[in-house]
């Protein structure tokens, strides 16, 4: 089960909220993650929310940066199962190895324990090329927690959004040129589910 699942609008059950975003106001999570700001130049407004400042940068002349805002912005399993279901909606850019690694993220996605998260980062450090799969596979082993089993120190908060959002960029820059700005739109039109249940 994905970690939206509990999401879905259809369910007869009532479910408890679910946090999917990092900070409720980007100006916070620019504070508090300032290595974002590395990798963006529209910044964010005061008193603006999530999603006002997903729909500037998408209608902005730099709308990749709407992937990296939701890279940083959305908690790191949401922000990897997102990640996640971008890879999917371009098959034909991913190899064997790819899908392999795809599997392990979801399985890390439907049940995030830390032996699930060390098995996925194990193969990504491994894999033959840094393809978007195996970033989104780091982006699991740096998601929390310990960054080995036998390595108690903690992962740098930025290394997980950072490695998502190489992953989805990288896997927009394989689409045919033609087909891109079709394949971004999907992406930030996915992003939007996780800022407007925040």
């Amino acid at each position: 089960m994905s970690p939206i699942d509990s999401l879905d609008s259809d369910s007869e059950k009532t479910q408890p909220p679910v946090d999917t975003l990092r900070h409720d106001t980007p100006l916070g999570l620019y504070a508090t993650i300032p290595q974002i700001g590395d990798l963006t130049q529209q910044r964010p407004r005061d008193g603006e929310n999530p999603l006002a400042f997903l729909a500037r940068l998408r209608a902005s002349t730099t709308p990749e940066e709407a992937v990296t805002f939701t890279a940083f912005a959305a908690l790191p399993r949401m922000a990897i199962w997102w990640g996640y279901e971008c890879l999917r909606t371009m098959p034909d850019t991913l190899s064997a190895d790819d899908r392999h690694l795809m599997e392990l993220v979801a399985a890390w996605t439907a049940d995030p324990t830390a032996d699930n998260r060390h098995r996925t980062m194990r193969e990504a450090l491994w894999a033959r090329t840094r393809s978007p799969a195996t970033f989104l596979g780091l982006a699991v082993g740096w998601s929390g927690g310990s960054i080995a089993p036998n390595d108690p120190a903690p992962v740098p908060v930025y290394r997980a959004p950072r490695a998502i959002n190489s992953s989805v960029l990288s896997c927009l820059a394989r689409a045919d040129l033609s087909r891109r700005s079709i394949h971004l739109a999907r992406f930030i039109d996915m992003a939007e589910t996780l800022f407007r249940v925040h």
